[in-house]
């Protein structure tokens, strides 16, 4: 059994993390199956293990050296690696409003990422403390670390950074997906909800 596997086990059969990482962070093991087929622009074919709200998948890559990196590809046309492996994809789901960083990273800046985490995670506290505990509840169950944001930010834009060329996302007739990083930057004045 591969440490992915086991991940993925741990997530199924450890009463109420499902349904966690499910409401709270996004990541629903029930919800495998993309909205279109797709696979690498190497042909290598993509594992669907998890969905978001937004009809967005989370899939795994073929082995790489007994690793099997993630790709998100949302259900906007927007894909990339997120991290070489579930672990760390999963600390990064849990630790930091992910979504959020990229959107607003002024096309990959780590500068406007690290903002716009500070911005969301500001907002969360104030509008959701309950986060705090979820993330302790789901990395204890699963072995994860709670890195600081600045680095879980630093891990993903170095991640996503490195989706071309072998993490390309494409459809069966060979379009290519968006960079997961957006034009945009943080609202300033508090914009966050």
């Amino acid at each position: 059994m591969t440490s992915t596997d086991r991940l993925l086990g741990l997530i199924q059969d450890t009463p109420g993390i499902a349904d966690l990482l499910r409401s709270s962070f996004e990541f629903d093991i029930t919800r495998k199956e993309p909205g279109e087929a797709v696979l690498l622009a190497s042909g290598v074919s993509l594992e669907g293990i998890a969905g978001d709200w937004s009809g967005g998948t989370f899939f795994l890559c073929r082995d790489d050296g007994g690793r099997r990196p993630v790709v998100f590809a949302s259900s906007e046309g927007q894909a990339g690696l997120i991290a070489d492996d579930l672990t760390a994809a999963l600390e990064i789901i849990i630790g930091v409003a992910w979504r959020d960083c990229l959107t607003f990273s002024g096309g990959g800046s780590v500068q406007a990422m690290q903002a716009s985490a500070a911005h969301r995670e500001n907002a969360l506290a104030n509008v959701g403390p309950e986060i705090a505990e979820h993330r302790a509840r789901v990395a204890a169950a699963l072995s994860l670390c709670l890195a600081p944001v600045t680095e879980l930010v630093a891990r993903l834009q170095e991640a996503v950074s490195r989706t071309e060329p072998n993490y390309v996302v494409v459809t069966e007739s060979g379009d290519a997906y968006e960079s997961l990083f957006g034009t945009f930057l943080a609202p300033r004045g508090g914009g966050w909800l």
